[in-house]
Protein backbone atom coordinates (compact mmCIF):
# COMPACT_ATOMS: atom_id res chain seq x y z
CA UNK A 1 0.00 0.00 0.00
CA UNK A 2 0.94 3.57 -0.50
CA UNK A 3 0.87 6.33 2.29
CA UNK A 4 2.45 9.44 3.28
CA UNK A 5 5.39 12.00 4.16
CA UNK A 6 9.29 12.20 4.51
CA UNK A 7 10.97 12.93 8.13
CA UNK A 8 13.29 15.75 8.67
CA UNK A 9 16.63 13.87 8.32
CA UNK A 10 16.13 11.17 5.59
CA UNK A 11 18.31 8.46 6.63
CA UNK A 12 18.84 9.18 10.00
CA UNK A 13 20.72 6.09 11.39
CA UNK A 14 20.28 6.44 15.39
CA UNK A 15 18.15 8.59 16.99
CA UNK A 16 18.83 11.94 18.68
CA UNK A 17 19.20 10.92 21.80
CA UNK A 18 21.27 8.30 21.75
CA UNK A 19 24.41 10.67 19.21
CA UNK A 20 23.26 13.35 22.37
CA UNK A 21 24.82 10.49 24.60
CA UNK A 22 27.95 9.76 22.34
CA UNK A 23 28.26 13.50 21.95
CA UNK A 24 27.92 13.93 25.78
CA UNK A 25 30.68 10.99 26.02
CA UNK A 26 32.92 12.38 24.03
CA UNK A 27 33.40 15.82 24.92
CA UNK A 28 33.43 14.74 28.97
CA UNK A 29 36.41 12.47 27.65
CA UNK A 30 37.57 15.25 25.58
CA UNK A 31 37.27 17.57 29.19
CA UNK A 32 39.27 15.04 30.82
CA UNK A 33 42.26 14.48 28.41
CA UNK A 34 43.40 17.63 28.47
CA UNK A 35 46.89 16.35 28.27
CA UNK A 36 45.87 15.11 24.95
CA UNK A 37 44.84 18.71 23.36
CA UNK A 38 47.00 19.90 20.15
CA UNK A 39 45.95 23.42 21.50
CA UNK A 40 46.77 22.93 25.16
CA UNK A 41 50.18 21.39 24.42
CA UNK A 42 50.70 24.82 22.24
CA UNK A 43 49.95 27.08 24.79
CA UNK A 44 51.89 25.75 27.48
CA UNK A 45 55.03 24.61 25.15
CA UNK A 46 54.73 28.82 23.39
CA UNK A 47 53.66 29.93 27.02
CA UNK A 48 56.84 28.06 29.03
CA UNK A 49 59.32 28.29 26.21
CA UNK A 50 60.78 31.72 26.79
CA UNK A 51 60.44 31.37 30.55
CA UNK A 52 62.59 28.56 30.24
CA UNK A 53 65.10 30.34 28.28
CA UNK A 54 65.17 33.01 31.26
CA UNK A 55 65.84 30.68 33.45
CA UNK A 56 68.25 28.72 32.43
CA UNK A 57 70.20 31.55 31.63
CA UNK A 58 70.17 33.14 35.24
CA UNK A 59 70.99 29.59 36.49
CA UNK A 60 73.80 29.74 33.87
CA UNK A 61 74.80 33.43 35.42
CA UNK A 62 74.08 32.66 38.68
CA UNK A 63 76.90 30.12 38.87
CA UNK A 64 79.12 32.10 36.30
CA UNK A 65 78.80 34.67 38.80
CA UNK A 66 79.68 32.66 41.58
CA UNK A 67 82.56 31.20 39.76
CA UNK A 68 83.90 34.41 39.51
CA UNK A 69 83.10 35.70 42.84
CA UNK A 70 84.89 32.39 43.95
CA UNK A 71 87.96 32.97 41.58
CA UNK A 72 88.18 36.70 42.94
CA UNK A 73 87.91 35.29 46.69
CA UNK A 74 91.10 33.01 45.72
CA UNK A 75 93.17 35.52 44.53
CA UNK A 76 92.76 37.48 47.39
CA UNK A 77 93.47 34.84 49.70
CA UNK A 78 97.08 34.53 47.40
CA UNK A 79 97.80 38.05 48.06
CA UNK A 80 96.69 38.05 51.47
CA UNK A 81 99.24 35.19 52.15
CA UNK A 82 101.87 36.62 51.14
CA UNK A 83 101.08 40.09 52.62
CA UNK A 84 100.74 38.11 56.27
CA UNK A 85 104.17 36.39 55.30
CA UNK A 86 105.79 39.79 54.88
CA UNK A 87 104.16 41.57 58.04
CA UNK A 88 104.72 38.42 60.14
CA UNK A 89 109.32 39.34 58.97
CA UNK A 90 108.87 42.87 59.07
CA UNK A 91 106.03 43.99 61.99
CA UNK A 92 106.55 41.43 64.41
CA UNK A 93 108.40 41.13 67.78
CA UNK A 94 108.92 38.43 70.07
CA UNK A 95 109.84 39.50 73.42
CA UNK A 96 108.87 40.26 76.08
CA UNK A 97 106.04 38.31 74.05
CA UNK A 98 104.56 38.23 70.53
CA UNK A 99 103.03 41.28 69.67
CA UNK A 100 102.45 43.38 66.35
CA UNK A 101 104.62 46.55 65.98
CA UNK A 102 101.89 49.39 64.64
CA UNK A 103 104.60 51.17 62.84
CA UNK A 104 106.12 48.79 60.88
CA UNK A 105 103.05 47.58 59.85
CA UNK A 106 101.68 51.04 58.33
CA UNK A 107 105.47 51.19 56.73
CA UNK A 108 104.69 47.87 55.04
CA UNK A 109 101.24 48.29 53.78
CA UNK A 110 102.23 51.73 52.36
CA UNK A 111 104.81 50.14 50.60
CA UNK A 112 102.20 47.69 48.65
CA UNK A 113 101.51 48.57 45.41
CA UNK A 114 97.63 47.42 45.58
CA UNK A 115 95.28 48.00 42.57
CA UNK A 116 92.68 50.68 42.80
CA UNK A 117 89.90 48.39 43.67
CA UNK A 118 91.60 46.87 46.25
CA UNK A 119 92.09 48.04 50.04
CA UNK A 120 94.31 46.36 52.51
CA UNK A 121 93.74 46.21 56.09
CA UNK A 122 95.56 45.56 59.35
CA UNK A 123 93.66 45.27 62.89
CA UNK A 124 94.81 44.51 65.93
CA UNK A 125 93.88 41.98 68.66
CA UNK A 126 91.21 44.07 69.48
CA UNK A 127 90.03 44.79 66.13
CA UNK A 128 91.61 48.20 66.61
CA UNK A 129 92.94 49.29 62.37
CA UNK A 130 96.58 49.97 62.83
CA UNK A 131 96.78 50.59 59.10
CA UNK A 132 94.63 51.41 56.17
CA UNK A 133 95.89 51.03 52.85
CA UNK A 134 93.83 54.18 51.65
CA UNK A 135 94.83 56.58 54.34
CA UNK A 136 98.31 55.94 54.04
CA UNK A 137 98.54 56.42 49.97
CA UNK A 138 95.92 59.25 50.19
CA UNK A 139 94.51 57.53 46.91
CA UNK A 140 91.31 59.09 44.99
CA UNK A 141 87.91 56.23 44.37
CA UNK A 142 87.36 56.84 41.13
CA UNK A 143 85.24 53.83 41.37
CA UNK A 144 81.90 55.78 42.32
CA UNK A 145 82.31 58.12 39.18
CA UNK A 146 79.29 56.75 36.57
CA UNK A 147 79.89 57.61 32.89
CA UNK A 148 78.69 60.90 31.44
CA UNK A 149 76.44 61.59 28.70
CA UNK A 150 74.36 59.31 26.61
CA UNK A 151 76.10 56.37 27.46
CA UNK A 152 75.12 57.05 31.33
CA UNK A 153 71.56 56.87 30.23
CA UNK A 154 71.91 53.56 28.18
CA UNK A 155 74.32 52.14 31.12
CA UNK A 156 71.13 53.05 33.58
CA UNK A 157 68.34 51.36 31.39
CA UNK A 158 70.01 48.67 30.64
CA UNK A 159 70.78 47.90 34.24
CA UNK A 160 67.18 48.89 35.33
CA UNK A 161 66.00 45.69 32.42
CA UNK A 162 68.09 43.60 33.65
CA UNK A 163 67.80 44.44 37.27
CA UNK A 164 64.32 43.18 37.43
CA UNK A 165 64.12 39.91 36.02
CA UNK A 166 67.19 38.44 38.10
CA UNK A 167 66.32 39.30 41.29
CA UNK A 168 62.62 37.67 39.99
CA UNK A 169 64.45 34.94 39.35
CA UNK A 170 67.09 34.85 41.92
CA UNK A 171 64.12 34.94 44.88
CA UNK A 172 63.48 31.40 43.73
CA UNK A 173 67.06 30.08 42.72
CA UNK A 174 69.15 29.53 46.10
CA UNK A 175 72.46 31.72 46.49
CA UNK A 176 75.48 29.70 45.10
CA UNK A 177 78.12 28.48 47.60
CA UNK A 178 81.29 29.60 46.36
CA UNK A 179 83.79 29.50 49.05
CA UNK A 180 83.16 27.47 51.86
CA UNK A 181 84.51 29.80 54.66
CA UNK A 182 82.25 32.75 53.97
CA UNK A 183 80.44 34.68 56.48
CA UNK A 184 77.83 36.60 57.49
CA UNK A 185 79.17 39.70 58.51
CA UNK A 186 82.55 41.28 59.08
CA UNK A 187 82.44 40.27 63.32
CA UNK A 188 82.19 36.87 62.15
CA UNK A 189 85.14 37.29 60.08
CA UNK A 190 87.27 38.89 62.04
CA UNK A 191 86.79 36.30 64.75
CA UNK A 192 87.50 33.43 63.04
CA UNK A 193 90.64 35.31 61.56
CA UNK A 194 91.54 36.24 65.27
CA UNK A 195 91.00 32.18 66.01
CA UNK A 196 93.42 31.47 63.29
CA UNK A 197 91.44 30.28 60.23
CA UNK A 198 91.37 32.02 56.95
CA UNK A 199 87.85 33.35 56.71
CA UNK A 200 85.76 35.47 53.82
CA UNK A 201 82.33 37.29 53.66
CA UNK A 202 80.44 39.48 51.23
CA UNK A 203 79.06 42.31 52.74
CA UNK A 204 78.62 46.28 52.44
CA UNK A 205 81.44 48.64 53.30
CA UNK A 206 81.18 51.64 55.30
CA UNK A 207 81.23 53.60 52.26
CA UNK A 208 78.39 51.84 50.44
CA UNK A 209 79.99 49.39 48.88
CA UNK A 210 79.72 46.10 47.88
CA UNK A 211 82.78 44.34 48.86
CA UNK A 212 84.70 40.60 48.73
CA UNK A 213 86.49 40.68 51.74
CA UNK A 214 89.19 38.28 53.37
CA UNK A 215 90.98 38.19 56.37
CA UNK A 216 94.04 36.28 57.57
CA UNK A 217 95.68 35.75 61.17
CA UNK A 218 99.03 37.42 61.21
CA UNK A 219 101.01 34.86 63.43
CA UNK A 220 104.54 35.16 65.30
CA UNK A 221 105.66 31.52 65.50
CA UNK A 222 102.25 30.15 67.07
CA UNK A 223 100.54 33.49 68.64
CA UNK A 224 97.84 35.39 66.29
CA UNK A 225 98.94 39.35 66.81
CA UNK A 226 97.09 40.28 64.60
CA UNK A 227 94.58 40.04 61.23
CA UNK A 228 95.09 40.97 57.65
CA UNK A 229 91.92 41.93 55.88
CA UNK A 230 91.63 42.62 51.85
CA UNK A 231 88.88 43.69 50.58
CA UNK A 232 87.97 44.27 47.14
CA UNK A 233 85.38 46.51 45.86
CA UNK A 234 84.94 45.60 41.83
CA UNK A 235 81.92 43.25 42.94
CA UNK A 236 79.76 45.41 41.06
CA UNK A 237 81.64 45.00 37.77
CA UNK A 238 81.29 41.29 38.12
CA UNK A 239 77.51 41.58 38.77
CA UNK A 240 77.39 44.70 35.87
CA UNK A 241 79.30 41.96 33.49
CA UNK A 242 76.79 39.25 34.97
CA UNK A 243 74.10 41.74 33.84
CA UNK A 244 75.13 42.41 30.68
CA UNK A 245 75.77 38.64 29.84
CA UNK A 246 71.90 38.01 30.51
CA UNK A 247 71.04 40.09 27.49
CA UNK A 248 71.16 37.26 24.98
CA UNK A 249 69.05 35.23 27.09
CA UNK A 250 66.79 37.95 27.61
CA UNK A 251 66.84 39.23 23.41
CA UNK A 252 66.31 35.11 23.44
CA UNK A 253 63.52 35.18 25.36
CA UNK A 254 62.05 37.69 23.99
CA UNK A 255 61.76 36.67 20.47
CA UNK A 256 60.22 33.23 21.62
CA UNK A 257 58.00 34.64 23.48
CA UNK A 258 57.05 37.23 20.54
CA UNK A 259 56.94 34.05 18.07
CA UNK A 260 54.37 32.22 20.51
CA UNK A 261 52.39 35.46 20.76
CA UNK A 262 52.04 35.20 16.71
CA UNK A 263 51.57 31.51 16.71
CA UNK A 264 48.88 31.61 19.00
CA UNK A 265 47.37 34.53 17.00
CA UNK A 266 47.89 32.68 13.47
CA UNK A 267 46.37 29.36 15.20
CA UNK A 268 43.64 30.27 17.52
CA UNK A 269 42.84 33.98 17.46
CA UNK A 270 42.56 34.19 14.00
CA UNK A 271 40.44 31.27 12.73
CA UNK A 272 38.49 32.00 15.80
CA UNK A 273 37.58 35.60 14.66
CA UNK A 274 36.90 34.38 10.86
CA UNK A 275 34.73 31.56 12.71
CA UNK A 276 32.56 34.65 14.56
CA UNK A 277 32.94 36.64 11.09
CA UNK A 278 30.87 33.08 9.27
CA UNK A 279 28.64 32.71 11.69
CA UNK A 280 27.82 36.90 11.86
CA UNK A 281 27.55 36.18 8.31
CA UNK A 282 24.76 33.25 8.87
CA UNK A 283 22.89 35.39 11.18
CA UNK A 284 22.67 38.68 8.84
CA UNK A 285 21.15 36.45 6.31
CA UNK A 286 24.07 36.95 3.75
CA UNK A 287 25.25 33.14 3.89
CA UNK A 288 22.41 29.86 4.59
CA UNK A 289 24.81 28.04 5.99
CA UNK A 290 28.64 27.82 7.82
CA UNK A 291 31.26 26.59 5.10
CA UNK A 292 34.35 26.31 7.01
CA UNK A 293 36.52 23.56 4.74
CA UNK A 294 39.92 24.54 6.11
CA UNK A 295 38.98 24.92 9.62
CA UNK A 296 36.79 22.20 9.75
CA UNK A 297 39.94 19.88 8.09
CA UNK A 298 42.30 21.10 11.24
CA UNK A 299 42.54 17.86 13.95
CA UNK A 300 42.23 20.19 17.16
CA UNK A 301 39.74 21.73 19.39
CA UNK A 302 39.24 24.61 16.85
CA UNK A 303 38.48 22.15 14.21
CA UNK A 304 36.49 20.39 16.44
CA UNK A 305 34.42 23.77 17.04
CA UNK A 306 34.47 24.11 13.44
CA UNK A 307 32.65 21.24 12.56
CA UNK A 308 30.06 21.70 15.29
CA UNK A 309 29.30 24.98 14.43
CA UNK A 310 29.15 24.02 10.99
CA UNK A 311 27.12 20.58 11.73
CA UNK A 312 24.34 22.59 13.78
CA UNK A 313 23.96 25.41 11.25
CA UNK A 314 23.27 22.65 8.44
CA UNK A 315 20.83 20.82 10.75
CA UNK A 316 19.16 24.28 10.99
CA UNK A 317 19.17 25.27 7.38
CA UNK A 318 17.90 21.42 6.45
CA UNK A 319 15.15 22.25 9.16
CA UNK A 320 14.05 25.77 7.84
CA UNK A 321 13.73 23.86 4.29
CA UNK A 322 11.91 21.22 5.72
CA UNK A 323 9.49 23.61 7.50
CA UNK A 324 9.50 25.76 4.62
CA UNK A 325 7.82 22.68 2.50
CA UNK A 326 5.96 21.44 4.92
CA UNK A 327 3.93 24.77 5.18
CA UNK A 328 3.87 24.58 1.66
CA UNK A 329 2.67 21.10 1.68
CA UNK A 330 0.18 21.98 4.24
CA UNK A 331 -1.54 24.88 2.64
CA UNK A 332 -1.47 22.64 -0.95
CA UNK A 333 -3.40 20.03 1.21
CA UNK A 334 -5.96 22.19 3.28
CA UNK A 335 -6.41 24.29 -0.19
CA UNK A 336 -8.15 21.16 -2.05
CA UNK A 337 -10.92 20.52 1.05
CA UNK A 338 -11.53 23.85 1.11
CA UNK A 339 -12.01 24.40 -2.96
CA UNK A 340 -14.53 21.09 -2.24
CA UNK A 341 -16.60 22.87 0.21
CA UNK A 342 -16.54 26.32 -1.05
CA UNK A 343 -18.07 24.35 -4.92
CA UNK A 344 -20.49 22.75 -2.58
CA UNK A 345 -21.70 25.89 -1.12
CA UNK A 346 -21.86 27.63 -4.80
CA UNK A 347 -23.90 24.56 -5.68
CA UNK A 348 -26.53 24.25 -2.90
CA UNK A 349 -27.35 27.40 -3.48
CA UNK A 350 -28.36 26.89 -6.95
CA UNK A 351 -29.84 23.61 -6.42
CA UNK A 352 -31.78 24.64 -2.95
CA UNK A 353 -34.73 23.20 -4.18
CA UNK A 354 -33.72 19.82 -5.13
CA UNK A 355 -33.65 18.05 -1.60
CA UNK A 356 -31.89 15.28 -2.79
CA UNK A 357 -28.91 17.06 -4.03
CA UNK A 358 -29.12 19.12 -1.16
CA UNK A 359 -28.61 16.02 0.89
CA UNK A 360 -25.45 14.62 -1.42
CA UNK A 361 -23.56 18.24 -1.36
CA UNK A 362 -24.06 17.93 2.37
CA UNK A 363 -22.83 14.71 2.72
CA UNK A 364 -19.79 15.93 0.77
CA UNK A 365 -18.82 19.17 2.56
CA UNK A 366 -19.21 16.71 6.05
CA UNK A 367 -16.72 14.39 4.39
CA UNK A 368 -14.66 18.04 3.47
CA UNK A 369 -14.88 18.81 7.17
CA UNK A 370 -13.79 15.49 8.38
CA UNK A 371 -10.62 15.20 6.07
CA UNK A 372 -10.03 18.83 7.20
CA UNK A 373 -10.07 17.88 10.86
CA UNK A 374 -7.57 14.84 10.26
CA UNK A 375 -5.54 16.81 8.23
CA UNK A 376 -4.88 18.88 10.46
CA UNK A 377 -4.42 16.42 13.94
CA UNK A 378 -2.12 14.97 11.39
CA UNK A 379 -0.41 17.74 11.23
CA UNK A 380 -0.25 19.15 14.28
CA UNK A 381 1.15 15.21 15.52
CA UNK A 382 4.19 15.25 13.10
CA UNK A 383 5.41 18.54 13.90
CA UNK A 384 5.17 18.25 17.83
CA UNK A 385 6.29 14.84 17.70
CA UNK A 386 10.16 14.91 17.57
CA UNK A 387 9.91 17.46 20.16
CA UNK A 388 7.24 14.95 22.42
CA UNK A 389 10.25 12.30 21.80
CA UNK A 390 12.59 14.65 23.34
CA UNK A 391 11.13 15.88 27.02
CA UNK A 392 9.23 12.73 27.35
CA UNK A 393 11.82 9.67 29.11
CA UNK A 394 12.23 6.53 27.13
CA UNK A 395 10.84 3.35 29.11
CA UNK A 396 11.32 -0.52 28.46
CA UNK A 397 8.13 -2.05 26.48
CA UNK A 398 6.77 -5.57 26.54
CA UNK A 399 6.45 -4.98 21.98
CA UNK A 400 4.40 -8.33 22.02
CA UNK A 401 2.04 -7.28 24.35
CA UNK A 402 1.67 -3.63 23.12
CA UNK A 403 1.05 -5.40 19.94
CA UNK A 404 -1.69 -8.05 21.25
CA UNK A 405 -3.70 -4.74 22.55
CA UNK A 406 -3.72 -3.15 19.81
CA UNK A 407 -4.49 -5.69 17.22
CA UNK A 408 -7.59 -6.70 20.10
CA UNK A 409 -9.18 -2.95 19.74
CA UNK A 410 -9.39 -3.89 15.51
CA UNK A 411 -11.71 -6.80 16.31
CA UNK A 412 -14.44 -4.21 18.05
CA UNK A 413 -14.18 -1.76 14.45
CA UNK A 414 -16.48 -1.80 11.65
CA UNK A 415 -13.54 -2.56 9.16
CA UNK A 416 -15.73 -3.82 5.94
CA UNK A 417 -14.93 -7.45 7.12
CA UNK A 418 -11.34 -7.13 7.02
CA UNK A 419 -9.68 -9.37 9.48
CA UNK A 420 -6.53 -8.10 11.41
CA UNK A 421 -4.74 -11.20 12.83
CA UNK A 422 -1.22 -11.00 15.00
CA UNK A 423 1.65 -13.36 15.05
CA UNK A 424 4.36 -13.71 18.07
CA UNK A 425 7.05 -16.09 17.12
CA UNK A 426 8.22 -15.50 20.43
CA UNK A 427 5.30 -15.67 22.18
CA UNK A 428 6.75 -17.37 25.76
CA UNK A 429 9.53 -14.50 25.77
CA UNK A 430 8.68 -11.46 26.75
CA UNK A 431 10.57 -8.38 24.16
CA UNK A 432 11.76 -5.51 25.50
CA UNK A 433 12.62 -2.22 24.16
CA UNK A 434 13.43 0.88 24.56
CA UNK A 435 10.57 3.66 23.85
CA UNK A 436 7.30 5.89 24.07
CA UNK A 437 4.53 3.55 24.24
CA UNK A 438 2.37 6.11 22.71
CA UNK A 439 4.68 6.64 19.76
CA UNK A 440 4.97 2.85 19.12
CA UNK A 441 1.45 2.71 19.17
CA UNK A 442 0.82 4.75 16.57
CA UNK A 443 3.14 3.04 14.69
CA UNK A 444 1.01 -0.26 15.00
CA UNK A 445 -2.01 2.01 14.19
CA UNK A 446 -0.85 3.60 11.21
CA UNK A 447 1.05 0.72 9.46
CA UNK A 448 -2.77 -1.52 10.24
CA UNK A 449 -4.80 1.52 9.08
CA UNK A 450 -2.85 1.90 5.91
CA UNK A 451 -2.76 -1.72 4.97
CA UNK A 452 -6.71 -1.87 5.86
CA UNK A 453 -7.56 1.24 3.06
CA UNK A 454 -5.63 -0.83 0.34
CA UNK A 455 -7.47 -4.23 1.57
CA UNK A 456 -10.79 -5.71 -0.25
CA UNK A 457 -13.69 -6.38 1.57
CA UNK A 458 -13.15 -9.44 3.82
CA UNK A 459 -9.74 -9.56 3.83
CA UNK A 460 -6.66 -10.09 6.02
CA UNK A 461 -4.10 -7.85 7.49
CA UNK A 462 -1.25 -9.66 9.37
CA UNK A 463 0.65 -8.16 12.39
CA UNK A 464 4.19 -10.44 12.96
CA UNK A 465 6.25 -9.77 15.81
CA UNK A 466 9.85 -11.60 16.10
CA UNK A 467 13.64 -11.55 17.63
CA UNK A 468 16.01 -10.83 15.36
CA UNK A 469 19.80 -10.92 16.75
CA UNK A 470 23.38 -10.90 14.94
CA UNK A 471 26.53 -10.66 16.53
CA UNK A 472 26.68 -7.32 18.49
CA UNK A 473 22.68 -6.04 18.68
CA UNK A 474 19.52 -8.26 19.01
CA UNK A 475 16.53 -6.24 17.30
CA UNK A 476 12.89 -7.16 17.08
CA UNK A 477 11.11 -7.15 14.01
CA UNK A 478 7.37 -5.81 13.35
CA UNK A 479 5.79 -6.70 9.83
CA UNK A 480 2.63 -5.75 8.40
CA UNK A 481 1.10 -7.11 5.53
CA UNK A 482 -2.01 -6.65 3.41
CA UNK A 483 -3.38 -8.57 0.40
CA UNK A 484 -3.93 -5.38 -1.44
CA UNK A 485 -3.09 -4.49 -5.24
CA UNK A 486 0.82 -3.99 -3.71
CA UNK A 487 3.07 -0.85 -4.47
CA UNK A 488 5.03 0.37 -7.69
CA UNK A 489 8.94 -0.74 -7.70
CA UNK A 490 9.64 2.97 -8.04
CA UNK A 491 7.02 4.42 -5.34
CA UNK A 492 8.69 2.15 -2.13
CA UNK A 493 10.87 5.23 -1.23
CA UNK A 494 8.77 8.28 -2.65
CA UNK A 495 5.63 6.75 -0.36
CA UNK A 496 7.62 7.79 3.01
CA UNK A 497 7.58 11.40 1.72
CA UNK A 498 4.58 13.42 3.19
CA UNK A 499 1.34 14.10 1.77
CA UNK A 500 2.41 11.37 -0.47
CA UNK A 501 -1.79 9.80 -1.64
CA UNK A 502 -1.09 8.39 -5.28
CA UNK A 503 -3.42 5.57 -4.96
CA UNK A 504 -5.31 2.95 -6.98
CA UNK A 505 -8.97 3.83 -7.68
CA UNK A 506 -9.76 0.80 -5.75
CA UNK A 507 -7.88 1.63 -2.76
CA UNK A 508 -10.03 2.54 0.33
CA UNK A 509 -9.40 6.68 0.85
CA UNK A 510 -11.57 7.79 3.92
CA UNK A 511 -10.23 10.55 6.10
CA UNK A 512 -6.38 9.52 4.10
CA UNK A 513 -4.10 12.77 4.94
CA UNK A 514 -0.91 11.66 3.23
CA UNK A 515 0.93 11.70 6.63
CA UNK A 516 0.74 8.01 8.14
CA UNK A 517 3.60 6.92 6.69
CA UNK A 518 6.12 9.56 7.05
CA UNK A 519 4.84 9.69 10.92
CA UNK A 520 5.82 5.98 11.16
CA UNK A 521 9.25 6.39 9.69
CA UNK A 522 10.15 9.69 11.88
CA UNK A 523 8.99 8.15 15.25
CA UNK A 524 11.59 4.45 14.13
CA UNK A 525 14.11 6.85 12.94
CA UNK A 526 14.14 8.30 16.72
CA UNK A 527 13.84 5.52 18.08
CA UNK A 528 17.11 4.18 16.67
CA UNK A 529 15.00 1.62 13.88
CA UNK A 530 14.57 1.34 10.60
CA UNK A 531 11.32 1.06 8.24
CA UNK A 532 11.06 -0.25 4.52
CA UNK A 533 8.73 -0.95 2.59
CA UNK A 534 8.40 -4.18 -0.12
CA UNK A 535 5.54 -6.65 -1.99
CA UNK A 536 4.75 -9.89 -1.54
CA UNK A 537 5.35 -12.61 -4.07
CA UNK A 538 1.54 -13.85 -3.65
CA UNK A 539 0.24 -10.31 -3.71
CA UNK A 540 0.06 -7.39 -1.45
CA UNK A 541 2.43 -5.31 0.09
CA UNK A 542 4.78 -5.89 3.61
CA UNK A 543 5.98 -2.98 5.74
CA UNK A 544 8.99 -4.46 7.93
CA UNK A 545 10.20 -2.48 11.17
CA UNK A 546 13.43 -3.33 12.93
CA UNK A 547 13.56 -1.77 16.61
CA UNK A 548 16.58 -2.59 18.97
CA UNK A 549 16.29 -4.73 21.73
CA UNK A 550 16.79 -3.07 25.11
Amino acid sequence: GAGSGEPESKGMADARQKQAELDYTKNLKARRGLVRSRITRLIFISNLAGLMVLLIGVTALNEMRAGLVSSRTQDLFSQAEIFVNLLDKEATIGEPEPSLNPEDAREVIASLRLPYRVQAKVLSQTGEVVADSVILSERVDISALDPVGLLSGELNLMERLTDYPIEFMRRFLPEPTVFEGFSENFEEEFSLALSGSYAASQRVSERDQRVISVSMPIQHVSAVVGVLTLEANDVEQIVRAERHALIPFMQIALFVVGISSILLTLWIARPLRHLAFAADQVRAGQAPKLELPRLVKRKDEIGQLAHAVESMTDKLFERITANERFASDVAHELKNPLTSIRSAIETAERVKDDAEATRALRALMADDVQRIDRLITDISNASRLEAEIARSKLKQLDISRLARDIVSAYETLDMRDIKVVLSVKTADTPLYIRGHDMQIGQVFRNLIDNACSFSSDAGTVTVSVEAQRDKDQGWVRICVEDEGPGIPEDKLDEIFERFYTDRPPAAYVENNSGLGLSIVQQIITLHGGEVRAENRAEGGARFIVDLPLS
